[in-house]
Parts: C-alpha cells; sequence; structure tokens
C-alpha cells in the first residue's frame, strides 16, 4: 500500500463519516504564531478551535506538511524526518474521544489491514487538577486492546499556555517476536496515532478553564504509518524516498547513516525553498541554510570534489510535484547551489580568521561576538572549524 493509497483511504473514510476535507496550509504557519514553522494540522486551525464557527462544518480532515525543528538531531533513525506529512482529522465541538477512537481502530484494522493484535494504546491517568481518561480506557477494553496509563507522555499542549487536554495514543508492534511488554518500557512500540480531547485552556498562573467547546485534533504521520504498512525497517525505505534511495547512492556513495540525513536535509531544503523560504542568518532562514551545511559537511568529509549541482533536477521535481509545488525546479536547484557556494567562501574566511594568535587558546563571549559580529562567523561554525570539522582537503 504505497503512500498514495494511505492517503486516499483515510480521506475517502472520513469523508463517509462527514468530513470535509480542508486544504493543507504550506510550512509556513499563519500571521501571529510564534513557530517558526508548521508543526501540525492543528496550526492554520486554532481560531475554529476556539471557538470560530469553520465555514466547512464541524468535521474536517486534512494532510498538512509540516517542519519540526526540535526533531533535527533525532533525524536519521527509523522513525523521524525534518519536513514530513500528517494526517489529521477534527471535531470542532462536535463528537467525543471515544467516537475519535472507534473510527481509528477501525480505520486501521480495517480499512489499512493492521492485526489488532499488534496494537497497543497508551491513555492519560490523571492528576491532581484532571481525573483520568476513563471513556477512552473504556473503548479500548470493548476492543480487546491493552492499555498503558500514563500522566505526563498522555498529556497535550502547544506550549505553557492555550488549549490542551488529554490524548489516547495507538501503537503499532514492530518487534519479530509476538507483542511483549508496554509502549512506555519498550521501543518497539511505535506510536502512529494522537487522538487529542483538546477540552481545556491553561492559563499563566496554571490553572485549567474549559474551552468554549470541547475538540478533538487527531495527527497520524504518513511516512511512518506507510514505512510499517509497507514492512520497511525505517521511514527512509517507504516508496516516498525510492527515488531518493535509488539516486543519491550512484552520485555520492554514503553509509547508511549518512545516506538518511543527506536525503531526508536536501529533500527538506526543496520543500522550504518551494514555500518560499531564503537562507539567512536567522529565523526560517537559518534552519535552511543548517539543512544545507550539515548535507555539505556529511559529502565533503569523503570527498571535497562533491557538490550539490550534481544533485538530478529529477529528484527536485519529484519532491515539487509530491507536495503540489508549483515552483520551478531550476529556481530551487540555483538557491542551494549558491547557498553551497556561499558556504565555502565563509570556510575559507573563517579558517583564516581564526588562524589569527588572538584566536589560538580558548574562546571568551566576547570572542564569540566578535566573530559573529565583524565576520559574520556563528559560534556553530567557529566550534566546528577549531575541532577540525568541514575539511575540504
Amino acid at each position: 500500500m504505497d503512500t498514495e493509497h494511505v492517503v486516499r483511504t483515510f480521506v475517502e473514510y472520513y469523508e463517509e463519516h462527514g468530513h470535509r476535507r480542508i486544504t493543507g496550509s504550506t510550512l509556513l504557519p499563519p500571521p501571529g504564531d510564534p513557530v517558526l514553522f508548521t508543526t501540525s494540522g492543528m496550526h492554520p486551525l486554532t481560531p475554529y478551535l476556539e471557538g470560530r464557527p469553520h465555514p466547512l462544518g464541524r468535521r474536517l480532515v486534512n494532510v498538512q506538511r509540516c517542519l519540526r525543528t526540535t526533531d533535527l538531531d533525532e533525524v536519521g533513525d527509523s522513525t523521524h524526518l525534518t519536513v514530513f506529512e500528517m494526517l489529521g482529522t477534527w471535531s470542532l465541538g462536535d463528537y467525543e474521544g471515544s467516537r475519535s477512537l472507534d473510527w481509528g481502530y477501525r480505520l486501521l484494522t480495517e480499512g489499512l489491514g493492521v492485526a489488532p493484535g499488534l496494537l497497543h494504546a497508551t491513555v492519560f491517568g490523571g492528576d491532581e487538577q484532571v481525573g483520568p481518561d476513563t471513556d477512552s480506557l473504556r473503548l479500548w477494553q470493548e476492543h480487546g486492546v491493552p492499555v498503558e496509563l500514563t500522566v505526563e507522555d498522555n498529556w497535550w499542549q502547544n506550549g505553557p499556555v492555550g488549549p490542551c487536554g488529554p490524548d489516547s495514543e495507538i501503537f503499532l508492534w514492530t518487534g519479530d517476536t509476538p507483542p511483549e511488554s508496554t509502549p512506555g518500557r519498550d521501543d518497539r512500540w511505535v506510536e502512529v496515532w494522537n487522538h487529542v480531547m483538546m477540552r481545556h485552556r491553561r492559563l499563566d498562573d496554571g490553572r485549567l478553564v474549559p474551552l468554549p467547546q470541547r475538540n478533538i485534533d487527531t495527527g497520524l504521520g504518513l511516512e511512518r504509518l506507510a514505512s510499517l504498512l509497507q514492512g520497511k525497517p525505517s521511514v527512509f525505505e517507504c516508496d516516498v524516498f525510492a527515488p531518493w534511495r535509488r539516486s543519491v547512492p550512484a552520485l555520492w556513495p554514503l553509509d547508511e547513516p549518512s545516506l538518511r540525513l543527506v536525503c531526508d536535509h536536501l529533500r527538506s531544503a526543496v520543500v522550504i525553498v518551494g514555500d518560499g523560504v531564503r537562507p539567512a542568518n536567522t529565523g526560517r532562514g537559518y534552519v535552511l541554510r543548517r539543512l544545507v551545511r550539515r548535507v555539505l559537511t556529511v559529502l565533503w568529509r569523503d570527498d571535497p570534489s562533491r557538490g550539490l549541482d550534481d544533485l538530478p533536477r529529477e529528484l527536485v521535481t519529484h519532491t515539487l510535484d509530491h507536495f503540489g509545488q508549483d515552483v520551478d525546479p531550476g529556481l530551487v536547484r540555483r538557491v542551494l547551489v549558491e547557498e553551497e557556494q556561499r558556504f565555502g567562501r565563509l570556510l575559507e574566511r573563517g579558517r583564516q580568521v581564526l588562524s589569527r594568535p588572538r584566536f589560538s587558546g580558548p574562546l571568551g563571549e566576547d570572542d564569540y561576538h566578535y566573530l559573529h559580529d565583524t565576520h559574520g562567523l556563528p559560534r556553530d561554525l567557529v566550534t566546528t572549524l577549531r575541532e577540525g570539522g568541514y575539511s575540504r582537503t
């Protein structure tokens, strides 16, 4: 079952249950949102989760591309990506969590063919302010799905203040043995779907007050689910990465961890550029810059002659088409190549500056500020250069 089939099955199932499909936004969050990038499908829907009527009604479904900078250091394992797609459903003050979980269970087992015995759930066990989520617990028990009760791991909030509530997560067993233990004790249980019962708002003083309406917000990582349904050991081996895994090793022979990082970061950089971001020293542009520099660090480590001008146009085109971005692939490649050239010049200047006697010993804060403000050398680049990184010799 390829990713397009998964998306079609997911969306059509919820449309049959009265949901209207909404168009996903770009990676750029709506004005006023403090995050750099859209991190979940709920971001564009925040006003409606807080009570504003949505023009398409109370039941919604969509596919949203997301980027989570908090996951950058996790990229390269079997489940994390920089840019990924989230399948989402919402009830805006309509149905309750037990119905959402029931539909989720039936879609996984009947629509997508997951064996019920491979599922495990976690449920909010209650704390000093909110009692245990007995409705979700009862639902899972009725379906015969084992349940683990937690507190912090099953409480969702988007920050220290704002909408929040208990959640129930669905896990799929990925081990070679029959299922054992629980998600909290065995990482062979992989989370595939989170159902948030968004009922509260946390105030500045920590108190909880009811939201104007009781919402349901669910999120399901498409690439993670697809890799599990396809029997693949990692998200990098599901069908969306097939063109990358065919082309990149032939172009740049790499070990598996390096291959994953290069494929992920270049693919993500293409999507970010496609959404209008350009390299910069701050904000979104700096995230893009970090991705490109990490790729170049890996490529140059084994062969200094490697460069992004070798990146096949077909990979850029495939990625832009997959994400529905109407952007010239040639423009995207030029942005990446120009950033590579800029980085090369910066490295040359950085080595020259750091070779001065003034910087031969330990660096203090004044040194870092001077290097940044006078020579445009960020702290992380200075640190890596002094440790012998970014070598092209």
